[in-house]
């Protein structure tokens, strides 16, 4: 027999759907309008704010940059992540409780704080290039996603596996490289495409540690809509998400994504 969903039940459900997808439709609408403003719903259709994001320099060197630094800054967070969960729960017995919490710091601290602390510490009193603090920062960031779900994947790995190719003559470095590593690369990836769109997409950070002649995307749309306020902004956003869209089709049709679940 049948269970009948209550119909407060179905209302709600579609209350919550529409407000996670409205604004989605609307700045795709905005982004297809015909006019040189912002405005929904849209007056004619047009792809001409799409091209005018690759006209426009600006866009396209940060573009450039963000991702190149998206890129950079997931790699050096992964690997400093996963020999980080590895150590907390492979030796958590001697390690310090205290220590976890470190990992998670850069999340748990205002990322407005955080960018201004930075600022302070690598650009002004180390002196660093802005690409290098940029890419310090946005490492820091990711950080503490690269360690939680590589830690969520080693939670379910059994170490005596580990112990066993060990104790067969295997190398402790070879072991982890040929044991452990495949069993958790599921948290690997999952861990790698959280880390990437959250550095793609930081306002808060970079906006402390961008300067003259490098800035990141998003920093460039902000400025971008301090002097217009053309359907451009809305284009570049459907841009970030269809990048994101990208990014889990290509895992959906490599690997599939109940392999993230592994």
């Amino acid at each position: 027999m049948a269970t009948r969903i209550h119909p407060l039940l179905v209302a709600f459900a579609a209350l919550v759907f529409f407000f996670l997808v409205g604004p989605l439709v609307i700045i795709v609408g905005a982004a297809l309008s015909d006019t040189s403003f912002l405005t929904f719903p849209p007056q004619g259709l047009t792809l001409h704010w799409f091209s005018n994001i690759f006209e426009i320099s600006a866009f396209r060197e940060t573009m450039t940059t963000s991702f190149l630094l998206a890129f950079l800054g997931t790699s050096l967070s992964l690997l400093v992540g996963i020999p980080a969960a590895y150590a907390l729960h492979r030796h958590r017995v001697t390690l310090p409780t205290w220590l976890s919490t470190v990992f998670v710091l850069p999340v748990l601290i205002p990322e407005i704080v955080f960018g201004f602390s930075l600022m302070k510490s690598a650009t002004a009193a180390a002196g660093l290039p802005i690409f290098a603090s940029l890419l310090i920062g946005h490492a820091l960031l990711v950080l503490p996603y690269c360690v939680r779900v590589v830690s969520a994947s080693l939670a379910a790995f059994d170490f005596s596996v580990e112990e066993a190719a060990v104790s067969l003559g295997s190398p402790p470095l070879k072991t982890f490289f040929t044991v452990v590593l495949p069993n958790i690369r599921a948290g690997a990836i999952a861990a790698f495409i959280l880390a990437f769109i959250t550095s793609l997409n930081d306002v808060s950070v970079s906006l402390f540690l961008t300067g003259p002649g490098i800035s990141t995307l998003p920093i460039q749309l902000l400025a971008h809509m301090e002097q217009f306020f053309d359907p451009t902004i809305a284009a570049v956003s459907v841009l970030l998400m269809a990048v994101t869209v990208a990014v889990m089709a290509v895992v959906e049709a490599t690997l599939g994504l109940s392999f993230l679940t592994k």
